[in-house]
């Protein structure tokens, strides 16, 4: 079912004079802009990858994809009750989880007709007990009503593997393994890794050498590096 988070940003991005749930080929996409179709993807991005991989051949494509910054839950003791309570979740979204999604995304990004617009959201989120579709049952389980947009933050547009590389907001050093980028990024390793994994397969860094068993990379040069191909 259709979030109102999905719906209002779907509003947003298209305009009012923009067409919404519009089929193309064998699928239907959020909306149409002039030649762009936008989709909005709160889920994760693999789960549109062949859908994507296959408009592309045909339509420039923007996703947009939204990183919730803050949240405020609700809790309902019933579905549909008043609300019992309510607080700010500890967790913070920042445009660098992007990287968490483009782990499974590389086949797809880079690709001349497409952009992948990371969106910073406050969201309300409402909840109510429930076990959904989940094997295993707690007491304590509950389930996401809906998810309502409080406030659209900033947002990185991402075209090229030097736009993911810039999602970092920080200078490389000149060759680095992922040791050196998890302190540049005063992030812990394993992350430093996923996002080293990433620019390496999209062409955003490449390796260069080994130091002791850790790979080391280097920053493609914009004008140089691998260029996309179209399909």
């Amino acid at each position: 079912m259709e979030t109102s988070l999905h719906r209002e940003l779907k509003l947003l991005y298209a305009g009012p004079a923009a067409q919404t749930e519009v089929r193309c080929g064998r699928y239907r996409v959020d909306a149409v802009v002039g030649d762009e179709l936008i989709e909005i993807q709160h889920g994760h991005l693999a789960a549109i990858g062949r859908k994507v991989s296959e408009l592309l051949a045909d339509y420039e494509v923007r996703i947009v994809k939204p990183i919730v910054r803050e949240k405020m839950i609700f809790k309902r003791r019933r579905r549909g009750g008043p609300v019992a309570s309510r607080r700010r979740s500890p967790k913070r979204g920042r445009l660098i989880d992007l990287f968490d999604e483009m782990v499974r995304f590389t086949k797809v990004f880079p690709h001349p007709r497409l952009s992948i617009e990371a969106l910073l959201v406050d969201v309300e989120e409402y909840r109510h007990p429930g076990h959904g579709r989940r094997r295993w049952r707690h007491a304590n389980d509950f389930q996401v009503a809906d998810q309502l947009l409080v406030r659209a933050g900033d947002s990185r547009v991402l075209r090229t593997p030097a736009d993911l590389v810039r999602l970092l907001e920080c200078e490389l050093p000149a060759r680095f393994d992922t040791a050196v980028l998890a302190e540049v990024l005063n992030e812990p390793r394993d992350v430093a890794q996923k996002i080293a994994y990433c620019l390496r397969e999209t062409g955003g860094v490449r390796k260069v050498g080994k130091r002791r068993n850790a790979l080391v990379y280097e920053v493609v040069d914009a004008g140089n590096g691998r260029a996309p191909q179209a399909a």
